[in-house]
């Protein structure tokens, strides 16, 4: 096993690997509950809403199938999940506003995972994601740092957004409660433990905070702690019946202009999330090289391509590399072994998923913000005295968390980045293919974005 994983050359441990994992999935659990109600909440034009139990089993089967291929094929601990953002454009888009049925729909995430997995063949992903300036690297990875601090932080219940106007975030009404209480106690408790150099410090605290939330709801009246209850039964039967309905027909239901629209907004959004998620864990992961660059790029993308395809194609809609990773990469994986464990417990949760709803928001947070922040120190590296990285670097790391969405955060700094090398003269340092991806952005903020 060490010498598969390359654990000991790597700097790691079975049992840091282990725990990674372990803190990978606790991050990582509420897509067991999330992506159902997501998927399963809106009727496609044939009348039909997706089975809610189907939902949990493919959504935790396709996770763990491909977190446990990227951990043997290419050795990274990336884990992959239905992606946040893609999921809700193929409920309220493509089903609710577009009018597919759902195997279309999920057909248009097989088209798109297919056309990705060419690029990958053909290096063209692999070649733009060594042509971004390193400094655009670092304000990615900072990016990502703030906006899965924003999502613990939002699904948590510490911040919303406000009814009726007023600011645009905001501090959540009612912050005496014992939510508050569980979220404060966990991400004080992970920061000691870390700053004292605990093993597991990440688990720890968030197994702290769900048996404290336990406790109080159990001993309080109602559920002040949102998800922290113990279930009826911790068993689940899965049912396959999702697996395999698909539908190439979206062509003939949209016409080719708008079908390849839709696809191309997909494409977009799905391939530089998972290269900005690849980056920024592989960066904490301490994978990476002098230059930012991943020397097992090419087999993660292969893998994160397949996971697309592999979600279309049982209904889970688009699988990629979860930001939720860099939990375990704080907690010290280096290796796929962090992985396979992670994707062990998914496959277990298709047999107890009731046990996986256990961890509350107000547990897993706290680590997301941990996490985040020590994410943000990549800003330290750029170069803030030119303004010609400066600003792109801003703008990737401001929107991001402001818009919820990678893609924007990397499609903004790439297109300052080129307009500003061009117009002061120095059009000769911007590599072809940023002008091109930047080229396509622009679209992509004018047509379709995700």
């Amino acid at each position: 096993m060490d010498r598969f994983f390359r654990i000991s050359e790597r700097g790691s441990s079975v049992r840091t690997e282990v725990l990674a994992g372990l803190a990978t999935f606790a991050t990582m659990a509420y897509i067991l509950i999330v992506n159902p109600e997501i998927l399963g909440g809106v009727a496609d034009v044939a009348g039909t809403k997706l089975d809610h139990a189907q939902l949990v089993t493919v959504t935790a089967l396709v996770a763990g199938v491909m977190t446990i291929a990227m951990g043997v094929f290419a050795n990274v601990p990336m884990a992959l999940a239905a992606g946040l953002g893609i999921n809700a454009f193929v409920a309220f888009t493509l089903v609710a506003a577009k009018g597919l049925t759902w195997p279309e729909a999920m057909g248009v995430i097989v088209i798109e995972g297919v056309i990705m997995l060419v690029l990958v063949l053909a290096g063209l992903r692999e070649a733009i994601m060594n042509a971004i300036p390193d400094g655009l690297k670092r304000a990615i990875g900072a990016g990502i740092g703030l906006f899965i601090a924003f999502i613990g932080l939002v699904n948590a219940g510490i911040v919303e957004h406000p009814e009726g106007g007023g600011t645009i975030v905001a501090l959540h009404g009612d912050l005496a409660t014992w939510n508050t209480f569980v979220f404060l106690v966990a991400i004080v408790a992970i920061a000691v433990l870390m700053a004292r150099g605990v093993p597991g410090a990440l688990l720890i605290g968030i197994v702290a905070a769900t048996v404290i939330g336990i406790i109080i709801n159990g001993l309080a009246s109602g559920t002040p702690v949102p998800g922290a209850e113990l279930p009826d039964s911790v068993t689940a039967t899965p049912d396959f019946g999702l697996v395999g309905d698909v539908s190439f027909n979206v062509f003939d239901a949209l016409g080719v202009g708008a079908a390849l629209a839709v696809i191309v907004a997909v494409l977009m959004a799905n391939f530089f999330d998972a290269m900005g998620t690849a980056l920024a864990v592989g960066r904490r992961a301490e994978l990476t090289d002098e230059q930012g660059r991943l020397p097992m790029l090419r087999r993660v993308l292969l893998v994160e391509s397949f996971g697309a395809i592999a979600g279309g194609a049982a209904s889970a809609s688009s699988n990629t590399i979860f930001v939720e990773s860099t939990a375990g990469a704080a907690q010290g994986g280096r290796t796929g072994l962090a992985n396979v464990v992670t994707g062990v417990l998914f496959l277990l949760a298709m047999f107890l998923a009731p046990l996986a709803a256990v961890i509350p928001s107000a547990a897993t947070g706290p680590a997301l913000v941990v996490v985040g922040a020590l994410m943000l120190s990549q800003v330290a590296a750029i170069d803030w005295e030119d303004v010609g990285i400066a600003l792109p670097a801003f703008a990737t790391v401001a929107l991001m968390p402001f818009t919820y969405s990678i893609a924007n955060g990397v499609g903004a700094g790439i297109i300052l980045y080129v307009l500003i090398a061009v117009l002061r003269g120095r059009w000769r340092e911007v590599h072809p293919l940023i002008v091109l991806v930047g080229a396509v952005f622009v679209w992509y903020f004018v047509h379709g974005t995700v």
